[in-house]
């Protein structure tokens, strides 16, 4: 093993353990006696690799008790696993039946874009199936509408305004045929 402590600093300091004296006046009595700079620490450290731990204590006849043996590493128990617990499925919801909105009794007068003047009701029919042509309601509008009442009613769902306004209908736009 690789040191820098002579053999006879190692041997003071197993006479000095045997003793009863502490690292730190180990360190001093050795360093007094061979004008060395060993600290406590350095002591302790060689105290370990030369297999001494602790001071030794001094039985009644005067001489060091032996070392105590070294308790037995604690070996520790694995924890069962528990299965985890199955998670109830969650329900399975049946489809609703598409609604019909457009169910206002009022009869559309089914204009085209290019037809309706500035006060015809805006609101769209058509346009659901590929290829089929949009038109309008074109009755009279409601003031500050863009709708007639009928439509203007069937549009405005309950909620805030910034409820609604949430929820845009995207339309798509077919070109006149």
């Amino acid at each position: 093993m690789q040191t820098d402590w002579e053999p006879e600093h190692s041997d003071a300091l197993r006479d000095y353990l045997a003793r009863g004296l502490s690292y730190a006046e180990i360190a001093k009595a050795i360093n007094a006696t061979f004008n060395t700079a060993y600290s406590r620490n350095a002591a302790i450290g060689r105290a370990k690799r030369m297999g001494l731990s602790g001071r030794a204590q001094s039985d009644d006849s005067g001489r060091p008790k032996s070392l105590p043996k070294p308790r037995p590493m604690r070996v520790h128990r694995m924890r069962k696993r528990r299965a985890a617990k199955p998670r109830p499925s969650p329900p399975i919801l049946k489809r609703a039946a598409a609604l019909q909105l457009r169910c206002v009794a009022i009869m559309p007068r089914h204009l085209s874009l290019l037809e309706l003047a500035a006060d015809d009701c805006r609101y769209p029919y058509g346009g659901d199936e590929e290829g089929e042509a949009i038109t309008f309601c074109g009755h009279p509008r409601r003031e500050g509408s863009s709708y007639c009442v009928s439509h203007f009613h069937l549009t405005r769902g309950p909620g805030s305004a910034s409820e609604r306004s949430a929820v845009k209908v995207a339309l798509r736009l077919v070109e006149a045929a």
